[in-house]
Formats: C-alpha cells, structure tokens, sequence
C-alpha cells in the first residue's frame, strides 16, 4: 500500500518562535536526504518517540536513519511544558475498569520508567537541559483534594508510593498562592528544557552512529512488502524496519493512522526575567505545577527565573490569534502580582489526542512499527514508548503486544465530526470544573 501527503507539514522548518528555541543550545543543521539510501531501521520524526526508539536500537548495535521534516525537536517536544508527570492520560482506574486488572498492573509497572529513562540520557550523555526535581499537582476545591487522596491510594495499591498530600500551608511552599486549597507532590517528577532535551538526545544518537536527515518532510510510505520505503521531495530510503513517530504531526502521509488521533494545540507563554528573589518568593521549592481540572494550568520557573506558564486547548490544532489574550486572565488568578509583567514570548504547540486517552502502539503491514496518542503525556510516555518500540524490533515482543492488542476508539462523528464532539465534551467538564462537582 502507498500512503501520500497532501503538503509538507513544517513550513519552513525553522523552530517556532517559543522561548525554548530562543534559548536552545548550540545544534548543527543535518542534511536533506537526498539520492537514494539503504538502511536497517528507518526512523520518522525526531520528536521523543522518535529519538527514544533509535537511541535504543543505535545503544544496541542497530544502523538506524532518522528523518524529521523540520529540525529536531521541531513539533510537540521542543514546545511542550518541559514537565516530567508521570503516568498516561487515562488513570488507572480507568484503564483497570476498561482493560482489567492485570493490564492495569503491566501499566502501573511502566508509568515511572519514561522519567527514568529521561534521567539516565541526561546522565550518560551529559545533556545540558536544566533538569529539576518535583511536580506538584494543585487543588482548587475540596472536590479535588479528595480526587488527589482517591488517585494516591489506588497508586499505592499497585506498589507506588512516590505521591504525598499536601495541605493548604503545605502548598505554599511550592506555589505562594492563595489560589489552591492543597495538593499532592510526585517526589519523582520534575521539569527541565525540553528543546535542549531533544537535541542532547540527537547528539547522543549521532554519537552511537546512527544518520540524521533534517529538512525533509515525508511525502509518502509504502508500508507493504518486506522492505518498506520512504520518499521525501528529493529522496528515498529503502529499509528492513520502518517506525513511524510522526504523532501530531504526522498529517495525511498515513491515513490509516491520522484517523486514530486528533490534533490539539496548547499554548504556552514566557513573563520576562523575574530576578532570583522574585521567582524564589513565588516559587520557593523550584517544583513545576500544574492543576488537576480537565482544561488545565501548568507552569513552572526557568533556568533564567521566567515563568512558563501554559494551557487552553484547542482541538483541531489550530492556533489561536492571541496566545496572550488566551493565558493571561489564568495566569493572573495564579499570580496576581504579576499584573504588569512583560511577556516576551508566547507559542503554540499540538499534541495528539487518542479517543481513550491511552497511548496506541501497533504494526502497518510486517516491518513498520508506530506509536502515537499521548494525549498531552508525551514527555514520558514518548520515552517508555521509544523503549518499548525498540525491545519489539529487538525481537521482545511482550511489552509491545499488551498495548498493540488494546482496541482503539474511533473519535465519534469520524474526522469530520471529531472536533465539534471534542468541544462539547470540554465545554461540559470545564463547566463541572468552574461549578465544583
């Protein structure tokens, strides 16, 4: 079967105008595929998936080719909230009561590796990306204080015990505000740059030998047969193992897995620098936020004491004409001594929403392997993913068969209908969320 995309999806390919990019360590630019190339493994997308899936087969001794259509990091992983919360999208509690008991005990095994992973790159690479530890999830009403407690229980009935209740002083030794009434701190989540993330990871993976093409946005695949191909505008690679980890972004190149997903943007903004003292006052433990209601608030302090702050949805993926209009009123119900702060960035970024919230993995025809839908959880479950994708070519089945054989959902309404039914759906849980019940 062959694939084909309507139009590259990347523009020029230069990164967004995040502060992320403005502040990303030094990075050559790889070439364009061009000509015709062979390789063993042929990796699509250099976001995490991607990165995560070919450093592992290179650390193994695998020949892996990586291309992205833009530059590293160019889509959700070098814009996102850079916040390392572990766990998927679906709790799991959900995930027990549609999938069983024991698939809910293979996923609770899993949900603290992508930090793990993440952690031992930036230690065995020396990647440079302002790692910090701690992520706390905040409470605005009573109602969700006793959602955090039900959530720390049922993770320590599955053996994790890394979550601790906090109460409303409590809080304020990781938020000074009077926003929240408590919380719950993950004692194993953090938050670092995430642009740089990625790049240390690509410099990593050049180091094990792999080839990286930039620049070359993938007009279609041919995912039949033994040996899958890959062609760009000036290019072709033939291969024995195919992964597709486009996500998002991947578009109209394969139809068969662009209706499994929907994209969402979210938005992010960066204050100007708020001086040591000042972001110290407002953030004394240097933990990363985000609440706990269905459209969410998240933002943490940067390296250089700016606020990241970021959330609002837009399902669909388009971008909003006012990013700042967008965050602004929430930000300031957050921190309202900010009210005269000069934003100096803000951006737009999708992620890829599954109808289950549960991250789908699977194969197209014999040799092309993906993965996809982390419906806003990407940091880490990019990285288990990448893990779990390369122990299958590997030839360790196991992991990879438990998700690939989980059904997936269709979005109700088809692509057609997909956004406007999405809608509905947030606009009914935000209004739980503004009426507390």
């Amino acid at each position: 079967m062959t694939e084909t995309a309507s139009h590259p999806y990347a523009g020029t390919g230069a990164h967004t105008g995040s502060y992320y990019a403005a502040s990303a360590n030094p990075a050559p630019l790889r070439p364009v595929l061009r000509g015709t190339h062979e390789a063993d493994i042929c990796v699509v997308g250099a976001g995490y998936s991607g990165l995560s899936t070919a450093l592992h087969l290179a650390e193994k001794g695998y020949s892996v080719t990586l291309i992205e259509g833009a530059r590293i990091g160019w889509g959700a992983s070098g814009r996102n909230g850079g916040q390392i919360v572990n766990g998927l999208n679906a709790s799991l509690q959900t995930i027990e009561a549609r999938y069983g008991h024991d698939t809910a005990t293979f996923v609770a095994g899993l949900v603290n590796e992508g930090g793990e992973i993440i952690r031992e790159r930036i230690a065995r690479y020396n990647i440079q990306c302002d790692l910090r530890e701690g992520n706390v999830f905040a409470a605005l009403t009573n109602r969700h204080m006793a959602e955090l407690r039900e959530r720390k229980a049922l993770w320590e009935s599955y053996g994790l015990r890394n979550q601790k209740m906090l109460d409303k002083a409590q809080m304020r030794d990781h938020v000074r505000s009077d926003l929240y009434e408590g919380g719950m701190i993950d004692t194993t989540g953090g938050h670092m740059h995430p642009l740089n993330l990625a790049l240390g990871e690509a410099d990593a993976l050049e180091a094990n030998g792999a080839t990286i093409f930039e620049m070359s946005p993938v007009t279609s695949v041919e995912t039949e047969g033994a040996h899958p191909i890959v062609r760009t505008k000036d290019g072709v690679i033939r291969c024995k193992t195919l992964v597709l980890c486009g996500n998002a972004y991947l578009g109209d190149v394969v139809p068969d897995l662009e209706k499994r997903v929907m994209p969402v943007s979210t938005q992010m903004m960066a204050t100007e620098p708020l001086g040591a003292e000042r972001a110290q006052a407002l953030m004394p433990s240097g933990a990363c936020i985000e609440d706990v209601r269905y459209i969410l608030d998240y933002y943490r302090m940067s390296a250089d004491n700016r606020l990241l702050f970021g959330g609002g949805t837009v399902y669909g993926g388009a971008d909003p004409k006012d990013i700042k209009a967008k965050l602004w009123k929430n930000l300031q119900k957050v921190f309202p001594e900010l009210k005269d702060t000069r934003i100096d960035y803000a951006w737009s970024g999708n992620f890829a929403l599954s109808f289950s919230r549960v991250p789908q993995m699977g194969r197209l025809g014999a040799n092309t392997y993906f993965a996809h839908g982390y419906s806003g959880h990407g940091v880490t479950g990019s990285h288990t993913f990448g893990r779990i994708l390369s122990e299958a070519i590997d030839g360790d089945l196991s992991r990879f068969d438990v998700f690939a054989n989980l059904p997936w959902i269709p979005f109700p309404g088809g692509r057609q209908l997909r956004v406007p039914y999405s809608v509905l759906g947030s606009w009914y849980y935000a209004l739980r969320d503004r009426l507390g019940v």
